[in-house]
């Protein structure tokens, strides 16, 4: 499997249970690869929906996939701090046309005063019956969330303030090359 470099630039898509696309990330800058997790950045980056409208992302914003975790993790830069959207998702794969993951409905907003909220429980579970989440998949994502609230809550990974700060410097540098 041929992973991206430091520096360049990937396609994001995002599929629902059905195998239909959902959204996808035009540009963004990888910040770092390893066997498990991709590191990268989104700034004004345009998004296209399924049904073919556009937008471009409002700010900065490092987002991080892992092939272990059934979650991903975008931190959105804004000038009142860090606020985290994050996506019960599959584990990320990666080929030449993108990295692409199953968005699996449920997301946790996390705003800069630390206040979490869980998202989209009735989209949840109005596809889980409509698509026929198995009971393994159900249960996976329901630890999953408990992983995830247990990083929120520790500050691990992604929801380090360090960590957001060391990303976001690498993008900029790596940005200015261009």
């Amino acid at each position: 499997m041929h992973l991206p470099k430091e520096g360049d630039y990937i396609a994001i898509q995002s599929y629902k249970h059905d195998g239909s696309l959902h959204r996808t990330w035009r540009d963004t800058m990888v910040l770092k690869t390893s066997e498990n997790s991709l590191i990268g950045c989104n700034d004004h980056t345009l998004v296209t929906e399924a049904d073919d409208r556009h937008w471009l992302t409002r700010e900065p914003a490092i987002v991080y996939f892992h092939r272990k975790y059934w979650f991903n993790v975008i931190a959105m830069i804004r000038d009142n701090g860090v606020s985290y959207y994050c996506n019960l998702a599959s584990p990320f794969v990666i080929d030449k046309e993108a990295l692409k993951y199953i968005d699996y409905d449920l997301d946790v907003k996390v705003f800069p005063d630390g206040e979490k909220r869980l998202l989209d429980v009735d989209e949840y579970e109005a596809h889980s019956k409509r698509w026929s989440y198995s009971p393994e998949i159900d249960h996976i994502l329901k630890e999953n969330v408990k992983i995830l609230v247990d990083w929120i809550n520790t500050g691990k990974g992604p929801f380090s303030q360090a960590y957001v700060d060391l990303w976001y410097q690498r993008y900029l540098e790596l940005s200015h090359r261009r």
